[in-house]
């Protein structure tokens, strides 16, 4: 791993801050429409953390590496005028999670050797310079961490391994059976879950001694988590959250706030007492007294809980709600400068902004609730240090960047993206809505192809957003941009169920799945068809995880659409009770299948009446998604070829619900657009060339093929 000297900018002479600004963009190319090649050079900027004086934001940026079929995360660091960018790793280690230290003098961060059986281990930076250097070495997997208030400490949070890893030069050995009790026993990415569970340690930087934080649980108490572990300001106490219920901590959806004392093997006590979620981030109040967290709105489980902004002081007492009538998904919070609010990304309606939630200690209602951004796009990954605010911000035709927040204003303080958005033309994305024959208000967005002449009819994709509870905004969406680009106008649609407008919403399709959404999903497309500008013959439909689902119902429910893509999607409702890792929900939602065996078969028309279902369907998943296993597009797939409707299914060996492959996730745009030209507008994909062929040569010298000045002119280096 090479790395940068990181070094105040009092100590960098003049020729070095100067080649610290990032170069002058080069003369701008020709735009042309976005490619997947572009999509690939897209790189991701995130997770900014300001350091203690607020000078510097050390901060994450992911690009593609083409050649090894991966993405490569590493560090940079802006300065607070924006005028010093700093790339501080390089290689193909990655590194992620930067934390300053308190006092100031290191970075740390997350990084795994190549080769490295240990894992992700911490290392950190000296800001004085010098190259980064590796402070953990521990046994077990590492999955967060942070640092005390007098910089001597870090705070593990450590699950044991089920099987140790081998010495060097150890001989393979066959994987052991893996033995599972557990209720919930299956978590996309983790795989199988043992009785191994995360818990917080204590790591002195110093002596390297490794001390669990907590005393052991009481005799016969099932294993429970321990997670979003931070210190109080003054270093005495450490606030966590975990789900302690018994008998069994898997059975309820219930974690709940504690505090410990900042000491080896002490006894924590619980602190609220809520029977649903409550959650992390957990956020300190500046004089050590109160912890700031999520509480859910619904006992029990509910995946359509709302979470609200609550604090409880750190010694015991009553929970009080920030703003108990805010009817708004509310996201992690950070501390105000000034120690006298919260600031939190709040979704609302196709938007995520920052709010402020006062801690004036009078109970404030909603009317106290201050939005901090205007403008449209979305915010996240906020970060407050010496009385500055950094976020990440993008918008309809902006990726992701850091930004400044100052006085409501946003500022932008890295460019990673300019250069190759400068090459695009993007396509325009407006509010759209309908009516439904319920009732129901329905928003979303919608497309325009790029290149639409006025008075023509269209092409047009309805792509449904997964979750259910997510909503698609006014953020950069590289798929809404492709698909434009490919001469189809896109439809994205908030269907109830989506978050952004309130948690009764949300909560509508509370064990009604595949009704009201469709009835949603039906209307703005008729209301997309209404404008004129849309062909009714020309539709296609599709989506991923709950997109896909919603895809399987749609197909079920009318023909009007010429295509579909159900991608980690399901219609076998009843086959899929402990394939998937959502047992809490099937327990709490709908019942076990023995209990209520109606409501299964009723959710799980697409597949029990396969028979109506005649559009032409694309099926994908990854062999090791546990979040909607691909057996749920195996059977869909498999139904439809038995009743003669036209169907393939692709399978994306190693990968989970999310794809990590690069070539993978081309490789799906490639099959999406070949499906819909071909079943949607009657496009014949183009024939592949044959890889066995031998290229015929007369003698004569070969011609080069004519040069395409819209395609990009280097490989593609991110997503």
């Amino acid at each position: 791993m090479r790395l940068n000297k990181l070094l105040p900018a009092a100590l960098l002479p003049l020729c070095a801050l100067a080649a610290l600004a990032q170069a002058p963009a080069a003369a701008t190319p020709a735009k042309h429409g976005m490619t997947v090649d572009d999509m690939q050079k897209i790189q991701r900027v995130g997770a900014p953390a300001l350091s203690p004086d607020g000078a510097w934001i050390a901060y994450t940026v992911s690009h593609v590496d083409v050649g090894d079929d991966k993405s490569i995360n590493n560090l940079w660091m802006v300065s607070w005028d924006g005028t010093q960018h700093v790339q501080l790793t390089y290689g193909k280690d990655g590194a992620g999670s930067p934390q300053w230290s308190p006092d100031g003098k290191f970075l740390a961060f997350t990084s795994g050797r190549e080769g490295d059986a240990k894992g992700s281990q911490v290392w950190v930076l000296d800001r004085r310079g010098g190259e980064a250097h590796q402070i953990t070495d521990v046994k077990m997997d590492l999955s967060g961490y942070k640092w005390s208030p007098d910089s001597k400490t870090l705070l593990l949070t450590l699950t044991e391994k089920d099987e140790p890893d081998a010495g060097p030069g150890a001989k393979p050995k066959a994987p052991k059976p893996i033995v599972m009790t557990r209720f919930h026993f299956k978590e996309d990415v983790e795989g199988y879950l043992t009785d191994k569970q995360p818990h917080l340690y204590l790591f002195d930087i110093a002596t390297k001694k490794l001390s669990k934080l907590t005393d052991a649980p009481a005799s016969g108490a099932k294993a429970y988590e321990e997670e979003s572990g931070t210190f109080s300001p003054d270093g005495t106490k450490v606030a966590f959250v975990s789900n302690q219920t018994q008998p069994d901590p898997d059975r309820f959806a219930n974690p709940d706030i504690f505090v410990v004392d900042a000491k080896p093997g002490s006894h924590p006590k619980q602190l609220t007492t809520f029977t649903g979620r409550d959650s992390g981030p957990l956020v300190w109040t500046p004089d050590s007294k109160s912890i700031v967290f999520h509480e859910g709105v619904s006992p029990h489980y509910s995946i359509y809980d709302l979470s609200q902004l609550a604090m409880v002081p750190a010694a015991g007492g009553p929970v009080q709600l920030l703003a108990p009538k805010y009817d708004h998904w509310t996201g992690g919070g950070v501390m105000s400068p000034k120690g006298d609010a919260v600031l939190a990304a709040v979704q609302e309606d196709r938007q995520v902004f920052v709010a402020s939630f006062p801690l004036d200690g009078s109970g404030p209602g909603a009317g106290k609730v201050q939005r901090i951004t205007e403008g449209s796009g979305e915010a996240n990954g906020l970060n407050a240090e010496g009385g500055h605010v950094a976020l990440t911000w993008t918008s309809d035709t902006a990726a992701g960047e850091i930004y400044a927040l100052e006085d409501g204003k946003l500022r932008p303080l890295t460019h990673h993206n300019d250069a190759l958005l400068a090459t695009l033309n993007l396509a325009t994305v407006t509010d759209f809505s309908a009516k439904t024959k319920d009732g129901n208000e329905v928003h979303g967005l919608f497309t325009l192809p790029l290149g639409y002449v006025a008075g023509t009819k269209v092409p047009m994709i309805l792509r449904i957003h997964g979750g259910p509870t997510s909503q698609d905004g006014h953020g950069f969406n590289s798929d809404t941009q492709l698909f434009a680009a490919h001469g189809y106008a896109v439809l994205n649609v908030n269907y109830r169920g989506s978050t952004g407008r309130g948690e009764a919403y949300s909560f509508a399709i509370n064990n009604d799945w595949g009704n009201k959404e469709v009835t949603d999903l039906l209307a703005m497309t008729d209301a997309a068809v209404a404008t004129g500008k849309i062909d009714a013959n020309l539709l296609g439909v599709g989506g991923w995880s709950y997109g896909g689902i919603l895809t399987d119902y749609t197909i079920a429910s009318t023909t009007r659409f010429k295509a579909a893509s159900s991608g980690a999607g399901m219609g076998n409702l009843l086959g899929f009770y402990g394939i998937d890792e959502y047992i809490l929900q099937y327990e709490n939602e709908i019942g076990p299948p023995w209990k209520a065996l109606d409501q299964y078969v009723k959710m799980s028309y697409p597949f029990l009446h396969a028979d109506r279902i005649k559009t032409p369907t694309l099926f994908m998943g990854g062999d090791k998604d546990f979040n909607v296993p691909v057996q749920g597009g195996e059977q869909m797939y498999q139904a439809l070829k038995s009743v003669g409707t036209t169907a393939e299914l692709i399978v994306y060996p190693g990968q989970f619900h999310g794809f990590t492959r690069p070539s993978y996730i081309r490789d799906r745009y490639d099959h999406w657009f070949e499906w819909y030209d071909l079943y949607v507008r009657g496009i014949q994909p183009k024939p592949k060339p044959d890889p066995k062929a031998t290229p015929k040569n007369d003698g004569e010298p070969e011609a080069k093929p004519a040069t395409d000045d819209t395609k990009p002119a280097t490989k593609p280096d991110d997503q």
